[in-house]
């Protein structure tokens, strides 16, 4: 009679009490509160980079708590039920709507300067682009106050390796899951780890290429659409890339198998969103947005 009350007798997993909501949400309040004092400091000339470690600390703690919790649950008295895997699966795609029109913003900013660089309502827009997109190169104009420092990036170098970089870790993704539906192990290790490492290099590449970059965010118009796109997708591949890595973890001790692996097909969902925006930042930002003068 104990035995058949432990065991769920329906299709839901009623959720047991849990500290880590209320742990992550004032975490994450400290950490804006900790980075927005960092900021105040900085511009009094007096940075103090602890403001935010307790939150910093918090998080940490709460990604590591809640995550070790919900895999004992997908691998505990099987409360991830059909129902419940679907409604997982629901959840992941309204997620990654949500992250859609997050990025929809940056596209949005950057179009309605690009195809309206001549403003005839804000005469400031014009003052600070020369009326075109790409602004015109103040070096050229010789006009102070256009804002623009020079060259756009050249598309087909550094960008386009990343590009490539990028859409071969989409392979290796999807070969590491079509060797899980087929229970190969050694292919689905392979395959994650290979993801992880073309991740890392995308980000290395990327960190390269706003080091050697011939503008900053707070430069002009054309540095703040180009560093809030691009940045942004960068930091969702460094999110991307801990999720697989999380994944890698748990390969290695066999928690995925082809009836279930939710956890691996959500972190394969996510990576191939993030290779899909970059296509379209690659061709928007990187190409179109080029002009007639882009640098190296």
């Amino acid at each position: 009679m104990a035995q058949a009350h432990a065991k769920p007798q329906h299709d839901y997993h009623i959720l047991n009490p849990s500290p880590w909501p209320i742990v992550g949400s004032v975490g994450a309040l400290a950490l804006a509160l900790g980075v927005l004092m960092y900021l105040m400091s900085k511009k009094a000339g007096d940075p103090q980079l602890w403001y935010m470690i307790p939150g910093f600390v918090l998080v940490v703690i709460t990604m590591f708590g809640w995550w070790r919790d919900v895999i004992k649950e997908a691998h505990g008295g099987g409360q991830e039920t059909p129902v419940v895997q679907l409604h997982l699966r629901y959840g992941m795609i309204l997620f990654i709507a949500s992250e859609v029109m997050f990025f929809v913003a940056w596209f949005w900013a950057y179009f309605d300067v690009a195809l309206f660089p001549a403003s005839e309502v804000t005469y400031a827009r014009t003052e600070v682009t020369g009326g075109q997109w790409p602004p015109i190169p103040s070096k050229e104009t010789g006009v102070e106050g256009l804002g623009y420092f020079g060259y756009t990036f050249e598309p087909w170098g550094l960008p386009w390796v990343n590009t490539l970089v990028l859409l071969l870790s989409g392979t290796t993704a999807t070969w590491a899951h079509h060797a899980m539906l087929h229970n190969d192990r050694k292919g689905l290790v392979w395959g994650l780890a290979l993801t992880v490492v073309l991740g890392v290099f995308f980000t290395f590449l990327q960190v390269y290429e706003y080091t050697h970059a011939g503008f900053g965010f707070a430069d002009h118009i054309y540095g703040s659409t180009f560093y809030m796109a691009t940045g942004f997708h960068g930091f969702h591949v460094i999110v991307g890339t801990i999720f697989l890595l999380v994944c890698l973890f748990r390969a290695l001790q066999g928690h995925f198998t082809p009836k279930q692996h939710f956890g691996f097909e959500a972190a394969a969902w996510y990576w191939h969103f993030v290779d899909v925006v970059w296509l379209f930042l690659f061709a928007s930002i990187y190409v179109w947005g080029a002009g007639a003068n882009p640098g190296h």
